[in-house]
């Protein structure tokens, strides 16, 4: 059976500053007709980047959580932008280290009701160079031992999906 659903129709219900919010009309595999509600974003580069054993977090307050969450530096890439050069980028935003960046994954966030990707890269070669975030972006930069990252992730403290999926994923290249 082909899973395939084809869009019939989409009406934009919001375009935002970063979100478009659509209503799309599909048929499905069996002839049916469904709605989907689309969060059509932009997507968004994220670097682990790990120095002398210490991972770089960014906290940051998240309004829709209604707490400060840990999180590898990360942003929104502008249209057109490379995703490598975007990890660059915010890398060196959030952090204050400019460093040459590897593709360790791209993740889907929340592939049920948003077309978001995030690339997320590894930092290699990183040196500092001084922190400049983004005005109206209000977040400190802390670094800890990838051991305790690991136990934050395990007991729940850090639930961020792109760090969660960057700190594994490079665990993984340590067991190939």
């Amino acid at each position: 059976m082909k899973l395939t659903e084809k869009k019939l129709s989409s009406q934009t219900v919001y375009d935002g500053k970063i979100v478009k919010l659509t209503l799309d009309k599909v048929r499905l595999p069996d002839g049916g007709v469904s709605l989907r509600e689309c969060v059509r974003h932009c997507d968004g580069a994220a670097v682990l980047l790990i120095t002398e054993g210490e991972v770089a977090l960014v906290s940051q307050y998240r309004y829709l959580y209604g707490r400060e969450l840990y999180e590898i530096p990360a942003g929104k890439l502008e249209a057109g932008e490379d995703p490598a050069a975007g990890a660059v980028r915010e890398c060196e935003e959030e952090t204050g280290y400019r460093a040459d960046v590897e593709k360790l994954l791209e993740i889907y966030p929340s592939p049920g009701f948003t077309d978001e990707t995030v690339h997320i890269f590894l930092a290699k070669n990183a040196r500092f160079v001084g922190s400049r975030p983004d005005s109206g972006e209000f977040l400190n930069c802390v670094f800890l031992p990838l051991e305790n990252v690991i136990e934050m992730i395990d007991k729940g403290e850090i639930c961020d999906a792109k760090t969660v999926a960057a700190v594994y994923k490079y665990l993984t290249l340590s067991v190939r």
